[in-house]
């Protein structure tokens, strides 16, 4: 099962779209706190409508915890600035990837500490960026794929 991170998600409706494609690829969904929203917020269950019972989530209480969660392991991180296209790693099941915040992204430390590790989405056409929860469901699902995490 491939675990796929928020770290400190700002727009409920994203969270809620996201954790819908985490059970629908099977996938652990994990929120890093703070978060300007509940998860009882009426956006993230709207979003995830009937599924909100089948997500597998874990919310992580500060950057620290979730950082001993992870514990040695390497994650890969997703940003407009990596270096890698998503769909180069050889992603494995048990794999972490972690999505940055809507507004700032990921920390700078997270960054440079994994910096060997951080993959890119192509932006081909004329936008900033990808909404979240569209980003995370392109990385999820090529993951998913590599990682042969998908079934028959």
């Amino acid at each position: 099962m491939l675990h796929l991170v928020l770290y400190h998600p700002a727009i409920p409706q994203n969270t809620g779209n996201i954790a819908r494609t985490t059970v629908g690829l099977a996938a652990h969904l994990h929120l890093i706190k703070p978060y300007k929203f509940e998860i009882s917020d009426h956006a993230v269950q709207r979003a995830g409508l009937d599924y909100w019972p089948d997500v597998r989530l874990t919310e992580h209480e500060s950057d620290d915890t979730f950082l001993d969660w992870l514990g040695d392991r390497a994650p890969w991180l997703v940003t407009k600035h990596g270096e890698l296209r998503f769909d180069q790693p050889a992603y494995q099941d048990e794999d972490v990837l972690i999505l940055g915040n809507e507004n700032t992204g990921l920390p700078a430390d997270w960054l440079d500490r994994w910096h060997d590790r951080r993959v890119s989405i192509p932006i081909l056409g004329p936008i900033r960026s990808y909404n979240l929860a569209n980003a995370a469901a392109i990385i999820l699902a090529h993951a998913s794929l590599k990682a042969g995490t998908l079934g028959s």
